[in-house]
């Protein structure tokens, strides 16, 4: 089996609040590494003060091949790799470059997860079911069970979430 020299990001669990010192000791080591920092105001009772804080507590961002892989495991700090599907969670360098440009235009960012729970109303992005809105009926790991009204009829299909959107008004 042939290892490839291509260079793709990962996702690296720290352990809890590691994640710039991971990303020093990565650098140290040659390793390319980012720790995206959210610039925040802390409030102290004689000043306020600018501090950067991980955006994503107890994640940092390697570009490796994978003949680095043991290499960034066995850096002081960090936990494991992030997995999905069994395989090391491959990052797109399109949504690297999101997250640089994000924080280098705004401060004070907000990170929360996408839950869907029973009763919301959502829109499916893709498949043979595209545009059709329903109603999730039940969520189990990555697939939620969405009935498609429509024509009179109950349609039922088992989706991945990842290709569901809300419809919820905030």
């Amino acid at each position: 089996m042939e290892v490839s020299k291509e260079k793709k990001w990962f996702a690296i669990y720290t352990k809890p609040r590691w994640e710039k010192k991971v990303n020093g000791l990565l650098v140290q080591k040659g390793i390319e590494s980012y720790c995206p920092l959210n610039k925040v105001r802390r409030k102290w009772s004689d000043r306020i003060k600018l501090v950067e804080e991980p955006l994503f507590k107890s994640y940092v961002f390697v570009k490796i091949d994978e003949s680095a892989r043991t290499n960034v495991r066995m850096t002081n700090g960090v936990v494991n790799f992030v997995y999905w599907n069994g395989k090391p969670a491959i990052i797109k360098e399109k949504e690297i470059q999101v997250i640089k440009r994000f924080l280098d235009e705004y401060e004070n960012i907000e990170v929360s997860r996408i839950d869907f729970n029973p009763e919301d109303r959502v829109k499916v992005l893709s498949g043979p079911m595209m545009e059709q809105e329903g109603k999730i009926l039940e969520v189990k790991n990555k697939v939620a069970k969405v009935c498609i009204d429509s024509l009179g009829y109950m349609l039922i299909a088992y989706i991945d979430k990842s290709k569901l959107i809300s419809t919820q008004q905030k």
